[in-house]
């Protein structure tokens, strides 16, 4: 979700947002809705209790605005253990035609939902019992806006969000009357380090599923639009219609004005002398599963003239306090280094190319960076599909990626 290929842009710093909000505004982006709707409601055959699932989509007008409205009616019995929603979300999951990505996505955000239940009520996950967090919509919105999101071919995009609305006020819940935002939301917001506003009217305006999905999807927030070319903008309805204010959310797409950019982000340091290979090589797998653009080991000497490592962490700004925290979890080191830094970078693109071996067709996923006249610079097959095909087919490794790699370039230079 760091391609410099498209840009999107969600603008939650008015209305807020929630699940229903953004399959609503990535469908009225020309997502296709038989999928999505297709996706959302499959969920409702993996979850205990639950009766009957059916999702609309409809067209509503908020604050003189368009915009696409989703609905989610269930039949169900309430509350439900977390352990028992994540399950049920990774069972639907592995039966859809989802991409490696989209499927990451919504692993990630249903973990962060109920991570953050478990924490706001002190218990652990596997011991947390959620009420209004536990419906089918929770899980349904979630793969929604991972099957919408890779309808669009989105997760190369370069996703920017503004700092989200949560509204104000009080309102009542399961456990009683709250002030706005939810406590899991606030929780959400809080361990990601996600900026907010207060307002624009007493209500809530970002519900825990939203800011879950909000924040596993954007990579960089700003008060202010990057500069780009604007193609496309979806606008979802929320449930509620205001008086002072249109409760919609906007989403936009485009493209940067040049092929190149620059990207802000960290970079986390610490030098170590007495961690075993095996720690090092956990806590690297680990910083990269949970969101690090890069990780270096160096190996050095260090003071006596012990020898050790150097970790330098590749993260993006907002993830730095959190990364930085879990590499002195893991390894025990006493400080990390944080640098800001700024990067130059080519633009991205992504495409799907399919490599014939033996008679047999299979899809092969490959980055393409071109430099600032647009000229391809690099063709690079993902290791993952490669590696795949060469298990399967028992074909050497360089030769599938070859074979992709042809084909790609070919399919470039004749569009």
């Amino acid at each position: 979700m760091s391609g410099t290929g498209r840009v999107a842009v969600i603008d939650c710093q008015v209305a807020g947002v929630s699940g229903d909000m953004i399959v609503g505004a990535l469908l009225d982006l020309g997502a296709d809705p038989v999928k999505v709707v297709g996706a959302m409601e499959a969920v409702g055959g993996f979850m205990g209790g639950c009766k009957s699932l059916e999702v609309k989509v409809e067209d509503v007008v908020r604050g003189g605005f368009h915009a696409k409205r989703i609905e989610v009616e269930a039949e169900e019995a309430s509350g439900i253990r977390g352990v028992e929603l994540v399950e049920a979300t990774m069972n639907c999951l592995e039966s859809l035609e989802l991409s490696v990505e989209a499927k990451r996505f919504a692993s990630n955000s249903i973990n962060t939902l109920v991570a953050a239940e478990a924490r706001v009520h002190g218990v652990d996950i596997d011991e947390v019992h959620l009420h209004e967090s536990g419906s089918t919509d929770t899980p349904a919105e979630i793969i929604g806006a991972a099957a919408a999101l890779d309808n669009l071919n989105l997760f190369d995009a370069k996703v920017y969000s503004t700092p989200v609305a949560v509204g104000g006020g009080l309102f009542r819940f399961s456990h009683g009357t709250v002030s706005s935002p939810a406590p899991a939301a606030m929780e959400i917001l809080r361990s990601k380090g996600f900026p907010l506003i207060g307002g624009p009217v007493e209500s809530e305006l970002a519900t825990p599923t939203g800011v879950s999905i909000l924040v596993n999807l954007a990579r960089e927030i700003s008060r202010f639009y990057p500069m780009m070319k604007p193609t496309a903008i979806g606008y979802g309805a929320g449930k509620k219609d205001f008086a002072e204010m249109p409760n919609i959310l906007r989403v936009m797409l485009g493209s940067p004005l040049d092929y190149q950019s620059w990207d802000e982000v960290s970079v986390l340091e610490t030098n170590l002398d007495d961690v075993s290979g095996e720690i090092l090589g956990y806590t690297l797998d680990k910083l990269l599963r949970e969101g690090a653009k890069d990780v270096s080991i160096i190996p050095t000497f260090t003071k006596k003239n012990r020898p050790g490592h150097v970790i330098k962490v590749i993260v993006d700004q907002v993830d730095a306090e959190r990364l930085s925290r879990l590499l002195m979890e893991e390894t025990g080191t006493l400080g990390v280094r944080v640098y800001p830094c700024r990067r130059y970078i080519l633009s991205r693109e992504s495409l799907t190319v399919d490599v014939q071996i033996d008679e047999v067709e299979e899809p092969v996923k490959v980055k393409v960076a071109r430099d600032c006249k647009g000229e391809i610079m690099q063709i690079k097959p993902e290791y993952d599909d490669v590696e795949r095909i060469a298990w399967k087919t028992g074909k050497p490794l360089r030769e599938i990626m070859e074979l992709a790699r042809t084909k790609a370039r070919r399919i470039l230079l004749e569009g």
